[in-house]
């Protein structure tokens, strides 16, 4: 039976990550990151588990450690935020290209300069074609719940990816939810025993992790890494069709809401869709045809399953809360307008939104709207971004 307990979504991050009980977990600090870790690591003081928790002098040292503990063979995991990850640099690279099964939580928040610690989106858009898998999450029940999904996309021998499971800083790592605990015999089982094939500490099966690879190989490894992103819808599916079973949620590459007669829609990710359904059902209630897709799995890009959900439609816009700074659009745009080059004329706008932390109204929300209805009977959408309730 699931529990009920309201939790910030660090605390709901913290008490996945008990459940799970990794076997290296590598500790720093960084806002709005800091109170997971702070909680994670009271759970192993308290003896309610016995993960080794490494405490090291920076980011990029969490990331090194980690990366150690899942080559010689752990399951192991860490947490950032922002400039943390962005410390990381260096090593989340070689986490992917060793194809290291780890799981971090990344939550999400702007980039400096000039210093701010709120929430945007560019720390993790900075990481996304890195060969990280990435995991977006609404709330607190969703980063609890891809936290266990998580482990086992990671740990699939058709895979071996790392994983960043996305939630918005402060907005769900600070704010208090009602959230759905399961019982923690059942989770262990579901991401059951962490049992490499090959790693640095099997004495029966030596191997060498981190050689020179120059031009004979290194563009082989490159491409069994694609193949392996490839490879994780089939499994991503999977786990979600077993989760379900297992506790009953559903999950998918992408979440339609009042798609079915849809005439325009809205694609993000994030916090913010929760809010964009006010906004939806608002506009319902006028006669608007108007849904949303959210973007559950960022990394591997669902092309194929998006292009399907937004075929009929007569417009579409973009939330990005991250700008690519290259004149043309976000990130997010940038994939979605990818996916369905050569499939649809739909005309796709975007919208750049809550940089630093800035707030989108329901009146930001209700204009993306009204704009889609205008754009629907022109048929063309704006060359450049939008920029949502900046100052000019």
């Amino acid at each position: 039976m699931a529990k009920f307990e309201a939790l910030t979504g660090n605390n709901a991050v913290a008490y996945a990550m008990k459940q799970i009980n990794p076997d290296v977990v590598a500790a720093y600090p960084i806002t709005p990151q800091t109170s997971l870790m702070e909680k994670f690591t009271e759970y192993v003081a308290d003896g309610e588990i016995d993960t080794e928790v490494v405490l090291v002098e920076s980011e990029h040292s969490a990331m090194s450690a980690t990366v150690g503990a899942s080559a010689a063979g752990a399951r192991a995991m860490t947490a950032t935020s922002s400039q943390g990850f962005a410390l990381m640099w260096e090593v989340v690279y070689i986490a992917s290209g060793l194809r290291l099964p780890i799981v971090m939580p990344l939550v999400n928040r702007a980039l400096s300069a000039p210093i701010n610690i709120h929430c945007d989106h560019s720390d993790a858009m900075g990481g996304r074609d890195s060969g990280w898998i990435q995991l977006w999450s609404e709330n607190a029940q969703e980063a609890y719940e891809n936290m266990i999904q998580a482990v086992r996309i990671a740990e699939d021998p058709k895979v071996l990816l790392p994983v960043l499971v996305n939630f918005d800083g402060f907005i769900i790592s600070h704010g208090v939810e009602n959230v759905s605990l399961y019982d923690t015999e059942k989770v262990r089982n579901f991401v059951g025993e962490y049992r490499p094939k090959h790693y640095l500490l099997n004495a029966k099966n030596p191997i060498t992790i981190g050689l020179l690879d120059l031009t004979d190989y290194y563009f082989e490894h490159r491409r069994q890494m694609a193949d392996a992103m490839k490879n994780a819808y089939g499994v991503i599916g999977a786990i979600a069709d077993e989760f379900k079973k297992e506790f009953g949620p559903s999950y998918r590459f992408i979440e339609p809401y009042r798609m079915d007669d849809a005439e325009i829609a809205v694609i993000g990710l994030g916090s913010t869709m929760g809010t964009l359904r006010v906004v939806i059902d608002e506009c319902r209630a006028k006669g608007i045809k108007v849904g949303s897709l959210k973007i559950r799995v960022f990394r591997p890009f669902p092309d194929e399953e998006l292009a399907r959900l937004v075929s009929g439609l007569k417009a579409v816009a973009v939330l990005d809360r991250a700008d690519s700074l290259n004149g043309i659009s976000g990130p997010l745009f940038t994939d979605v307008r990818s996916a369905l080059y050569g499939k649809t004329a739909i005309p796709v706008s975007d919208y750049v939104y809550g940089l630093g932390g800035r707030e989108i109204t329901l009146d930001n929300l209700r204009q993306i709207v009204t704009d889609l209805g205008t754009i629907a009977g022109t048929k063309k959408a704006p060359r450049e971004s939008t920029y949502l309730g900046v100052r000019v």
